[in-house]
């Protein structure tokens, strides 16, 4: 069955169950509080009557029927009474409304109490039929009772005011009913369309596969509504918020879990927020923020989407590193392709000794690479990128070279060789464009120097490019900033800047005297309990650049 018309049956068996119980209830109450009344009414007039002198002064007649029946029908008439009967002790009728039955005996077997003294209220039947009747007894001169009398309302009549109440009512929640069946297919309808028709089954499927997708997404998400209050993290977001993953932090104001957080901003102003840098904790983290918009283009919350940065430039640096290695290869297919079209002219010429000549000068020359690179730089992440710079140099018809008294062979082993890859890789690249933005008007020179002598490991890169202008020194380090025309430019030297953070190093630049720039770089061997953080790390530059 639909949700929709489950919600219209079960709203209209609710409606229809209290309808009838509250129909019933008001039915009851007032045939009970209309009996009530007459019968107090007949009571009062029973009383009234036994109190009159005349009626009193009658039973001391020879004949009180023709005194008392003119009185009790006159009273009967006026309060529309079915009947006032006076009776004496042994109950015989001394007033009836019909004058035949005057002189027989009272029917209803209800006149002990009253004989006793006392004033009653009774249902009983009479000889006009059942009635409610009021008995009250009449006392003589010596406070003895003589006589009683009774005035009585039919049942029947009673029953046909209260048919006249129970149509109304009938009728009454008749329309109640069928207003609240309209209603309730409105409210169903209103309920179906805010769930955008789904069944109770599809919503729970939903909800569950959002918890799933939540919990799988490597991003920390939380939700707030438009007081600002938390409706929904997940368990990324605990993680960077540095919390257990069974804490609950939902019900609680986002100001309260994150205090620079401008997730609540984004409520007031529905502005959305893209790619923004903020620090959680521990964590430097990218965060995406955007506003909830019902149907009617109101902003009824806000969703937060952020990311640690450290993951970030770890994707970027293994993309790099995908990059330059296989621009290496493709350098050294196209270089080696070259030199074989040019052995292979030199055999055809029968220019063997030539031939024979270029081939020791390049086995010699990558030779004389691998075995220095090999026992100066043992490290074969470091190394393999070297010679795969050294092959792109020759590409580009670049000069890469290593200085001889380079040495990186201690370098301890909790230090991340990817961060060294990613420094010494982006510092070279950051030289080859110089060199090559330069022109003619640059020489085509690259030299790298490395040492691992005393406490730090020093990485240092030397080009004679266009050089870096004094009024931009301070931006260099920035993501997004770059010397060179073109785009996809201002990364290298930003993720320099972050890989050194993470090994608590820092890193200088200043002219190269014979044109250029000299970057400088130091990473202590040592490693430090504190780590600072990427937005601390030096990177002061030196001759005002």
């Amino acid at each position: 069955m639909k949700l929709q018309t489950k919600l219209i049956l079960i709203i209209c068996s609710l409606l229809f169950f209290v309808i009838v119980s509250l129909g019933s209830i008001f039915y009851y109450i007032l045939t009970t509080a209309l009996e009530d009344q007459i019968g107090t009414r007949a009571l009062k007039v029973a009383e009234t009557v036994a109190n009159m002198p005349e009626i009193r002064h009658a039973f001391q007649t020879a004949d009180p029927p023709a005194i008392i029946q003119p009185i009790a029908e006159s009273i009967r008439e006026k309060i529309d009474a079915e009947y006032i009967v006076v009776g004496n002790r042994e109950g015989i009728r001394y007033s009836h409304p019909l004058p035949e039955r005057i002189g027989k005996e009272m029917v209803g077997g209800d006149n002990g109490p009253v004989l006793a003294g006392q004033s009653i209220i009774s249902k009983a039947i009479g000889s006009l039929g059942p009635s409610l009747r009021g008995k009250a007894p009449i006392f003589g001169d010596r406070g003895e009772v003589i006589g009683i009398v009774s005035v009585g309302f039919l049942t029947e009549d009673i029953d046909t005011i209260t048919e006249a109440y129970q149509s109304r009512i009938e009728l009454i929640s008749l329309i109640v009913l069928v207003v609240g069946l309209i209603g309730s297919v409105l409210i169903a309808r209103n309920v179906r369309s805010s769930i955008h028709g789904l069944e109770p089954k599809e919503i729970g499927a939903l909800y569950t596969e959002k918890q799933a997708i939540l919990q799988s997404i490597r991003e920390g998400i939380i939700a707030v509504n438009r007081d600002g209050i938390i409706t929904m993290a997940n368990r990324y977001a605990l993680q960077l918020l540095q919390l257990p993953v069974t804490a609950k932090i939902t019900g609680r104001h986002i100001e309260d879990v994150i205090p620079n957080s401008r997730l609540y901003e984004v409520v007031r102003t529905g502005e959305a927020d893209f790619d923004h840098e903020m620090l959680i904790g521990d964590h430097e983290v990218i965060v995406n923020r955007v506003p909830i918009v019902n149907r009617k283009n109101g902003v009824t919350g806000a969703v937060s989407s952020f990311r640690s940065k450290s993951e970030l430039y770890r994707l970027a640096e293994e993309l790099s590193q995908v990059k330059r290695f296989a621009e290496a290869l493709r350098a050294q297919t196209h270089e080696f392709s070259n030199k074989l079209y040019v052995i292979s002219g030199l055999i055809q010429l029968e220019s063997y000794q030539e031939a024979v000549d270029l081939i020791s000068k390049e086995s010699n020359v990558h030779q004389n690479w691998v075995q220095f690179i090999m026992h100066e730089i043992p490290d074969p992440m470091i190394g393999g990128l070297l010679i795969g710079k050294f092959n792109h140099a020759q590409e580009l018809k670049l000069t890469f070279e290593i200085d001889h008294e380079s040495s990186f062979a201690d370098i301890p082993e909790h230090i991340d060789r990817n961060l060294l890859v990613t420094i010494i890789g982006n510092l070279i690249d950051n030289a080859m464009e110089a060199v090559l933005a330069g022109g003619e008007q640059t020489e085509p020179y690259v030299k790298l120097f490395l040492t691992d002598l005393g406490e730090d490991l020093i990485i240092e890169c030397e080009d004679r490019g266009i050089g870096i202008p004094d009024e931009v020194g301070h931006t260099v380090f920035e993501k997004g900033f770059s010397t060179k025309e073109g785009e996809h430019r201002g990364i290298g030297l930003a993720l320099v800047r972050h890989a050194i953070g993470k090994l608590n190093g820092y890193m200088t630049f200043q002219k190269n005297p014979a044109g250029g720039t000299i970057f400088t770089v130091a990473v202590p061997k040592q490693s430090k309990l504190a780590e600072r953080s990427p937005n601390h790390e030096s990177t002061t530059p030196k001759n005002g650049n």
